[in-house]
């Protein structure tokens, strides 16, 4: 039996909120219905930057909150007035939040975003707080795209490879006795976006135009690789600002923005070598498919890269379907995680569910 279900994410880039509509049976079976991206305006981009990056009060962090709910609910009702068919079939919501910190190495993890005001507007159960469950089972609270990945590219002869560049990249390995390993493998765009906000007033490098005319300095490469996350084994997870010791202050805004795309080819590189095989094929979703230099330096290590359109998909809201198909899972009580994906010590199927039912606001498990 299918469900159909809206998946919302947002992203650590803090771009807006992407939110899609699928029909799925939770595992093989899955219908693409619609998508969207709803930008954040500046002022709202600029104030998640900063909780994500320093310390802010409590009282800034629920006002973030209330403002990213309404974000939600707003893609929402774009979704159901773009997709009307699709909406009236709709049953459920998976939401993830936007992530404010995401300390594995702690079991921290924390995401705003306030699943009863989407429950008690929409009048659909919301399927939330996904990482905290495959934490409390020792996970490391990501990637939580990996069996979403597996069920995508059932049919791809193996081994190959999914990689999700957003602010962080992972990485899903598919072997030919259907073996998964996942994990993050280092920075995505979320250095190169940094740099550039910082360095050149634009929110990311539209085209890869600093980076197309700029040179990479290996020397900066190399050392920022030699930090211990990068000699980690999969599986293995990291926050968006893990990665801030990578130092290219002291070269040009064009030199810096190469450098930084080459940390990011040469980290995934490094970190798909040490698996069983390397893959015949990879298969690129995420912000980072739209940034050319990064794509030119991934097909030079690799060899054959794929945009994940070329198989029907959309890398701009990917995601937010794996959220949608995540909630269904967690319905029928199926693994959204498992040791291979986030080191968690037996597969976990994780979330809460924010419900309305007659009036009274339900948690669930």
């Amino acid at each position: 039996m299918t469900t159909t279900a809206i998946g919302l994410m947002s992203g650590t880039s803090c771009d807006g909120v992407d939110a899609a509509i699928l029909e799925t049976d939770g595992e093989s079976e899955i219908n693409f219905l619609g998508g969207l991206t709803v930008p954040y305006e500046d002022d709202l981009r600029w104030r998640l930057l900063e909780a994500s990056q320093h310390d802010v009060s409590i009282v800034e962090l629920l006002r973030l909150e209330k403002v990213v709910s309404e974000r939600h609910l707003q893609a929402i009702r774009q979704l159901f007035d773009q997709y009307p068919e699709a909406a009236k079939k709709t049953s459920l919501l998976g939401f993830h939040g936007h992530t404010i910190r995401h300390v594995p190495s702690e079991g921290l993890t924390l995401q705003i975003g306030n699943p009863w005001v989407i429950a008690s507007e929409i009048e659909l159960p919301v399927v939330t707080d996904f990482r905290r469950r495959d934490m409390s089972a020792q996970g490391q609270g990501a990637p939580l795209v990996a069996m979403f990945h597996r069920a995508l590219f059932i049919d791809e002869p193996r081994p190959t490879l999914a990689l999700n560049l957003g602010g962080v990249a992972n990485v899903t390995w598919l072997g030919e006795h259907d073996e998964i390993i996942a994990g993050d493998t280092g920075p995505g765009c979320g250095l190169l976006d940094e740099w550039t906000q910082s360095m050149a007033e634009l929110p990311h490098d539209l085209d890869g135009r600093l980076a197309s005319a700029g040179k990479v300095d290996w020397e900066t490469v190399e050392t920022g690789l030699q930090a211990p996350f990068f000699s980690q084994p999969l599986p293995k997870a990291a926050d968006r600002y893990d990665f801030d010791h990578v130092d290219v202050s002291h070269l040009s805004i064009e030199d810096g923005a190469a450098t930084l795309c080459a940390v990011t080819a040469e980290a995934i590189f490094r970190a798909v070598k040490e698996l069983p095989q390397m893959p015949s094929r990879m298969w690129v979703t995420g912000g980072g498919v739209h940034h050319p230099v990064i794509m030119a330096m991934l097909a030079e290590r690799f060899g054959e890269i794929k945009n994940v359109r070329e198989r029907g998909l959309n890398p701009d809201t990917l995601e937010a379907e794996c959220f949608a198909w995540l909630a269904v899972r967690q319905q029928k009580q199926l693994s959204l995680t498992i040791p291979e994906t986030t080191g968690c010590v037996r597969p976990v199927s994780g979330g809460l569910v924010a419900r309305v039912c007659d009036g009274a606001r339900v948690a669930t498990s």
